[in-house]
Parts: C-alpha cells; structure tokens; sequence
C-alpha cells in the first residue's frame, strides 16, 4: 500500500466495488464524513505564526497538547486494550517526536500528569533534545499531604501547576474548597502559575464565590452531538455534562479558561470541536494528539482562529 493511501483513502477505494450486503459502521459513516471536511496536510509541512495569549507571565499557544494519551491513559468507553496499546505506541521516541513536532507547528506548552514516567519523559526532552516546551502539571492531593505533589512538580520543572478536575470535583460537592485555596496559595507562592481543574461546573462556581485567586482554570466542554451523549445508563459522558451552563457562567469569569476533553475522548471532530470551544469562550484548549495529528490540529486551530468567531465571551488571556 502506497504512503498516500491511509485509512480513509482505502476505505472509499473499498466501497467502490460492489460487495453483497454491505453495510457501513457508524465509526466508517464518521470517518468518511469527517474525511470529506478535513483539509489536506502535506507531509513535512511547517504551520507557523499559532496565536497565543498568557496565563500570569507565561506566553500560551491557543492550542497545546495533552498527556493522557503519552501516559497510557485513554477515556476509551469499553474497549478494554486501548491502554495498554498506547504505552506499546508511546515508547520514549516516540513521544520526543511528538513533542518535537508541536514545537515545530507552533505549540508551546504540554499539560502532563504528574508521574515518574512524565517526569522522567519531560526532563529527558529537555536534557536530550534541547525541548522547550512548557510544562504545565496536573496534580492530586493525597490526604496523607495534599502540597506535597504540587511541591514536587515545581521542583521538577512545571511553570504551572492545576489540581485534577476530579478531585476539585469532590473538594467542591464536599464543601472543601478552601483545600483547593490552599493548593493554589502555595503554588502561586512557589513561582508557578494555579489553576483548578473541574469536569462540573460547580467548581469554577465555587472557586469565584469563594474567592479562590486561581490564574486560570481548566473546564471541560464539548457539545452533545455525538451518539453516544446522551445514551442511558450514563457511563460514556463524565466529561461536560452541561456545557451550556458552563458557557454561560463563563462569560462572567475574568480568569483565563483553559478548555479540555473538547473532543468528547474522539467522539467529535476537531473542526467541530475547536469550534465550539473557541466561540463557547475557552482562551485556550488542551488537546491529546497522536504524533500524525498534531499538524491537522494545528491547522484547524489556525483557520478558526484566523476567520470570524461568534463569541460572546472577551479574550481573557
């Protein structure tokens, strides 16, 4: 098979020869739709020039990329091996590569867990290849030390650090936000930039009530036009449940937003997508990119940014 003939290219190769009884999967239906929008990338292209904005006195691309994905970790609804076959795809390379390649189209930043693997991973790019991306850390708060992680992704290099959106999501439905105005005091006092994570929009709501000073939050959104969105028992969408409210409640929010998880974990198209996040108010988005994606992303990024955006919501970075 020829370099010029990927998936989507020999999917629609098959479908011209007649075949008994053929019917097309949802997932083949998406994918020759989303194949007929997607605007070609030729390979070995550089796309230059990716607006950005700040978050404290961090410069930010508008779209930067992810971790869960470099970490093995997918929202892969009831496929049972997608994680174990991202750690065998991810070797060390193989994520340098990636991360070698969002610089080039412009990326700035990556939002990795705090592990040893990605710590390990983060510091080899910078020591190996001379990376400058920056870091910014996804932390937790054990109950035996809840700083204790953020210290330790300030001591390893993250120039910022957010507490996880569901442990923000449990502090906050357990009336313990001040836990979370204590986590971004102490980063905030160690040089970093804070932020706080949330998949309901109750945390952002909390956290403004209250005062907490966070330098940006990161809020999930996406919209529901997906088939699985709204399918009974509610085990596919824990990621933006009510993204309307959350775009309305945003718009009275002066803090950089932070979007993620605008994809639904694959289930929309990131011309959609992007889209949808940009106009619904987000500043910047997070997104998890194989390697082979990033230029496309970038591209439609790019051309979003670029053109007339149907926003309510003021640039608040």
């Amino acid at each position: 098979m020829s370099d010029n003939l990927d998936r989507r290219g020999f999917l629609k190769k098959s479908l011209i020869v007649p075949t008994a009884g053929l019917a097309l999967s949802f997932e083949e239906k998406a994918l020759l739709a989303a194949g007929a929008r997607r605007p070609v990338v030729a390979r070995g292209d550089s796309i230059q020039g990716l607006p950005t904005g700040k978050i404290g006195n961090l410069i930010i691309s508008r779209i930067f990329c992810g971790g869960n994905l470099i970490s093995g970790f997918a929202h892969s609804r009831d496929l049972i091996y997608v994680s174990s076959l991202l750690r065998q795809y991810f070797t060390d390379d193989k994520v340098m590569e990636t991360f070698e390649i969002c610089e080039e189209v412009g990326m700035n930043t990556a939002i990795l867990r705090l592990d040893e693997h990605c710590i390990r991973i983060i510091n080899k790019y910078w020591n190996d290849r001379g990376g400058k991306l920056q870091w910014i850390a996804q932390v937790k708060m054990p109950s035996s030390d809840p700083l204790s992680e953020a210290k330790t992704a300030i001591d390893s290099g993250a120039v910022g650090v957010y507490v996880h959106g569901g442990v923000a999501d449990t502090c906050v439905a357990n009336n313990r936000v001040d836990l979370l105005a204590k986590a971004v005091e102490f980063i905030k006092q160690n040089g970093a930039v804070a932020g706080v994570g949330g998949h309901s929009v109750d945390v952002p709501i909390a956290c403004e009530r209250e005062k907490v000073g966070v330098d940006f939050y990161m809020k999930t959104l996406h919209s529901h036009k997906y088939w699985s969105a709204n399918r009974q028992p509610d085990h596919d969408n824990i990621w933006s449940k009510t993204p309307e409210k959350t775009i309305e409640f945003m718009k009275t929010v002066d803090k950089p937003w932070i979007a993620y998880k605008v994809m639904a974990a694959g289930a929309i198209h990131p011309s959609d997508a992007f889209k949808y996040a940009y106009e619904g108010g987000a500043d910047f988005i997070c997104a998890g990119m194989f390697d082979f994606q990033v230029r496309e992303d970038v591209l439609v990024a790019k051309d979003i940014l670029s053109g007339t955006i149907d926003r309510q919501r003021p640039w608040r970075a």
